[in-house]
């Protein structure tokens, strides 16, 4: 690792499922949650009930995985109004605040409706996942893909080496990584799982790799299906399973900056 490797963009998912949104810094508790990161989700009605921590698998969530054209949603959620705001392909659908049931009531419905609305969907001629319920109270970091939490980390030479195989530009926010790092050669990071890394001051221990799912070809801007990246990085890269990306948890509560120097140990 050069002398160089830096956070270059973080990003967090207030909504699971949906494009994420770029952040100047990110809180990280001592367990690995991140603030603001997976507090709400569309939960299907037959999910079942969730483990102790609240938390459900991704299969029971509407997301890009079932739902491609979920990417044309962007949301801004305002952790302190408690106000999720909704548009589709540009223009205001929704806005309530997730603490009224009245207007959980409105934004479960927008989203029923424009679900419904697009080709690929997990609702049409399934009725049992509906009603779609709003799960989560907009400030407690819970519905990732794992248990446990961790923040996301990929280096950027990873995506562009990716792009080169598959022929195209890769937009990042198709992996929803809470932090992309430049200044590494590409898949460094899958070189850190079982070690110890600084971020800025903190060590953080890298646990394990993120596998990616259906979600990956899903292209943010259009909603559309159109590159194979599970595959390609199976076939092309000699992954096991498709990875992008490691898990990595603080040794402490502990902020992340944009510019915060990675070294290794």
């Amino acid at each position: 690792m050069t002398a160089s490797a830096r956070i270059a963009r973080l990003y967090r998912c207030p909504v699971k499922g949906l494009t994420p949104t770029l952040a100047d810094s990110l809180a990280v508790a001592a367990d690995g949650a991140v603030e603001g990161d997976r507090v709400l989700g569309f939960l299907f009605a037959d999910a079942g009930e969730p483990d102790e921590a609240g938390w459900r698998g991704k299969t029971s969530f509407l997301s890009m995985q079932n739902t491609p054209a979920l990417a044309l949603v962007s949301s801004h959620y305002d952790a302190v109004t408690h106000r999720l705001s909704l548009k589709y392909d540009g223009s205001e659908v929704i806005s309530g605040d997730v603490t009224v049931d009245a207007d959980r009531a409105r934004i479960i419905d927008a989203v029923t409706a424009l679900a419904l609305g697009f080709e690929a969907n997990p609702l049409a001629g399934h009725e049992s996942r509906l009603p779609l319920q709003l799960a989560g109270d907009g400030v407690t970091p819970r519905f990732h893909d794992r248990k446990s939490h961790h923040v996301t980390l990929v280096a950027s030479a990873s995506m562009e080496a990716l792009a080169e195989r598959i022929g195209n530009e890769v937009d990042e926010r198709r992996f929803r990584m809470n932090a992309t790092i430049d200044g590494l050669e590409p898949w460094a990071e899958l070189t850190w799982i079982g070690q110890a890394i600084r971020i800025g001051d903190t060590t953080y221990d890298v646990t394990g790799p993120v596998v990616r799912c259906l979600a990956t070809h899903a292209n943010p801007v259009t909603g559309v299906r159109d590159q194979d990246v599970m595959q390609t990085l199976t076939r092309e890269f000699g992954h096991e399973r498709p990875t992008m990306g490691v898990l990595a948890v603080p040794r402490g509560a502990a902020t992340l900056h944009v510019g915060d120097e990675v070294s290794v140990g």
